[in-house]
């Protein structure tokens, strides 16, 4: 799919925008006061497949997460700030690789311009992060309601704050807890500035609501060629995030690395218990770096013909079943081998 021409913005050893990859995000839930907990889950996203990782800093203590965390992960990480400055030039100063603040909210004018100033000297990029529930004033005034034209013109005041100290390392995020409110409001800043844009679709809910209004948001724009890096607010583990914003590119066809699978919804033809199996697979190939297409069937007549494109495959028989390649059938084995086989085979690939 065709992608929106954009900025390109470095953080840390990612690139966003610009035509690069689109990064995965996704931020700790661990209290800042509890480093090592914090450690931990930094290493398990990093493992999980995270490219950048943001972390709460509501006070001076939460500034030790920074160089504690980098020296067990080569994650970049973003220091999420609101109201006091000082936080953003102690974190910028411990190391981090990227900020995110909205610079109406830090104060003064002075204060913005210590920001940007000591990002600059450091090339640490901004994001500028924006909600419905955050709106100025005179933004408001103007339209009278948060509308999506009102998110749009938020993100682009607060650029326009930096911008002033001539400071434009910036991406900008316009996000909504209403699927379509989000949608239009990242349409309206695609059209009006080439600012990377971060996507996502905030407080989602739980993980399978949240996954559902995650992925029309995040997909939808994408489709459009709209978004340089997402996140999947999950009210769970963020290693979830991860795994479904993984997905999410994987299903656009945006993400080559990993498991692709395939597998049917069963009928009354289905002998083997092909839920058990499908769920087994994906959970045993959830790390699997091979760029294939897995295809788990439940009868010949789904097997080796609708999934002739898989990579690989089984297709269930009666109390059995059959391993193939491309279309091809290469074996016959039990319903209890069939993983075991697969496997195997995946193994060799």
């Amino acid at each position: 799919m065709d992608r929106r021409n954009t900025k390109k913005v470095t953080v840390g050893n990612i690139s966003i925008g610009g035509g690069s990859d689109i990064a995965v995000q996704s931020m700790l839930n661990v209290p800042s006061t509890d480093i090592e907990g914090s450690v931990k889950q930094s290493v398990e996203l990093e493992k999980a497949g995270c490219e950048i990782i943001r972390l709460a800093v509501p006070d001076m203590d939460a500034v030790k997460l920074i160089p504690a965390i980098k020296e067990k992960v080569s994650v970049p990480l973003v220091a999420d700030i609101h109201f006091d400055y000082r936080l953003a030039l102690e974190s910028a100063a411990a190391g981090i690789d990227k900020i995110r603040i909205n610079p109406g909210n830090i104060g003064s004018e002075d204060r913005v311009k210590l920001v940007a100033d000591e990002c600059r000297r450091r090339n640490i990029p901004i994001r500028i992060g924006v909600n419905s529930g955050s709106l100025e004033k005179h933004i408001l005034a103007k339209y009278g309601r948060p509308t999506p034209q009102a998110l749009c013109d938020s993100a682009l005041y607060h650029a326009s704050l930096l911008e002033k100290f001539d400071f434009d390392n910036i991406v900008l995020s316009m996000k909504s807890s209403d699927v379509d409110f989000m949608v239009q409001a990242y349409e309206l800043a695609s059209s009006q500035t080439d600012y990377p844009l971060h996507l996502g679709v905030t407080e989602a809910g739980t993980e399978r609501m949240g996954l559902i209004k995650s992925s029309i948001g995040i997909g939808s724009l994408l489709l459009r060629g709209i978004g340089d890096t997402i996140r999947v607010s999950l009210t769970d583990s963020p290693v979830k995030e991860v795994y479904a914003a993984k997905d999410i590119l994987k299903a656009l066809g945006l993400h080559k690395n990993g498991v692709r699978f395939i597998s049917c919804p069963t009928c009354g033809r289905t002998r083997i218990d092909l839920i058990g199996l499908a769920k087994q697979a994906e959970e045993m190939l959830r790390d699997c770096n091979k760029n294939i297409t897995v295809a788990i069937m439940g009868c010949i007549v789904n097997g080796p013909g609708e999934a002739r494109e898989a990579d690989i495959g089984i297709a269930g028989g009666v109390g059995n079943g059959l391993i193939f390649k491309k279309g091809e059938i290469i074996k016959k084995v039990p319903e209890d081998k069939l993983l075991e086989e697969l496997m195997k085979e995946i193994e060799q690939m």
